[in-house]
């Protein structure tokens, strides 16, 4: 029986090894390894040195096993990400901004959402965990429970032990969004309050009722509208600013709770006959893609959305990598984004 004859032309090539590439540059796999690995032993080779194995990896076409490396060094390079919702304007931003980060650092991420089921909340987790990942990246999410693992809370406000907490200071936001209706001359501010399933909406709250008792504003009980659902899209404003008008007191501003909000409420308003900004000003919070798009484009608070997933990302792999100790909060400031849904009030 004659033997099999070999697949291919003849002319195959093994894949690149560690060894080849420390060969080519005359070093030891040991410090190739460290640099191209980005690990902490790489600070001690040279610049000039990184970049002559890093070129060297280039030609020969060298890729890891990242099996091979996970196995060696007991890590997965995996982080969780948690999420009320896929796909929403809000936490695409910060997901993009985690996910440049990662990219950068050769860790991957898996991602699940909740929609706000505590036991799927749980048994996402432990999933997670039993995948081997090395920490938790959370996107406005409520933590039962203290987690077991490195844990860094993109909107969260509770005090918890092995979490660090991005948030935004929603008392200078609200001071940038009240001041800039204030000196357009508006008294008569309409207000939206978060649905409580949105782990923001008690502390931007607070700080708007802060900040309207310094500028001397006066809340009325009937311009303030509660939202509820956890709807990603503006139908979750609509409903509620048809509401508002139907209660028959005159406002010349609305103070959104977020942006998606906004764009429902100035449909709602349009369709009522008004006009933005000339009959009602509209501000919106959080100045998602589509705010700068819609008719009139939305006057909003921003946040930087993008630059929060990143710093979660960094402070994670931080974490996980022991360059930094718990930190329980990391704050970031807003700044306000003035379009042409707010304008001047006339003045009676």
């Amino acid at each position: 029986m004659k033997p099999l004859a070999p697949r291919g032309d003849g002319n195959h090539q093994s894949a690149p090894t560690l060894r080849s590439v420390a060969e080519r540059v005359g070093l030891t796999p040991s410090t190739v390894s460290a640099v191209l690995n980005d690990s902490p032993a790489a600070r001690s080779v040279p610049d000039r040195t990184k970049k002559r194995i890093l070129a060297a990896a280039r030609a020969l076409k060298y890729r890891p096993n990242f099996f091979a490396r996970s196995l060696r060094v007991n890590r997965t390079y995996t982080i969780g990400i948690i999420l009320e919702e896929i796909g929403d304007a809000y936490g695409s931003l910060i997901i993009s901004g985690i996910e440049r980060y990662l990219r950068k650092k050769n860790f991957f991420f898996l991602t699940v959402a909740h929609r706000h089921d505590k036991k799927l909340l749980a048994t996402y987790s432990t999933m997670l965990r039993e995948r081997g990942v090395e920490g938790f990246i959370t996107v406005d999410t409520f933590l039962a429970e203290d987690p077991e693992l490195p844990t860094v809370a993109v909107g969260g406000h509770r005090r918890i032990k092995r979490v660090t907490n991005i948030v935004l200071d929603h008392r200078r936001g609200a001071s940038l969004a009240l001041q800039h209706l204030a000196d357009l001359g508006h008294e008569k501010i309409a207000f939206m309050k978060g649905a409580s399933l949105s782990v923001d909406a008690e502390d931007r709250w607070n700080a708007i009722r802060e900040v309207t008792a310094r500028l001397r504003i006066r809340m009325q009980p009937e311009l303030i509208i509660q939202l509820e659902g956890d709807d990603p899209t503006p139908k979750l404003g609509y409903p509620f600013a048809r509401q508002l008008l139907g209660r028959g007191q005159p406002f010349t501003a609305l103070f959104a709770y977020n942006d998606i909000s906004a764009i429902g409420s100035i449909l709602a308003f349009q369709e009522a006959g008004l006009r933005v900004p000339e009959d009602v000003s509209v501000v919106g919070f959080d100045d998602i893609q589509s705010a700068a798009y819609i008719n009139p484009p939305l006057t909003t608070v921003r946040q930087p959305l993008h630059e929060m997933g990143e710093i979660a990302a960094r402070t994670l792999l931080d974490r996980i990598e022991g360059r930094l100790k718990d930190v329980p909060e990391i704050a970031v400031e807003p700044e306000l984004v003035v379009r042409k849904s707010t304008g001047r009030t006339a003045r009676t």
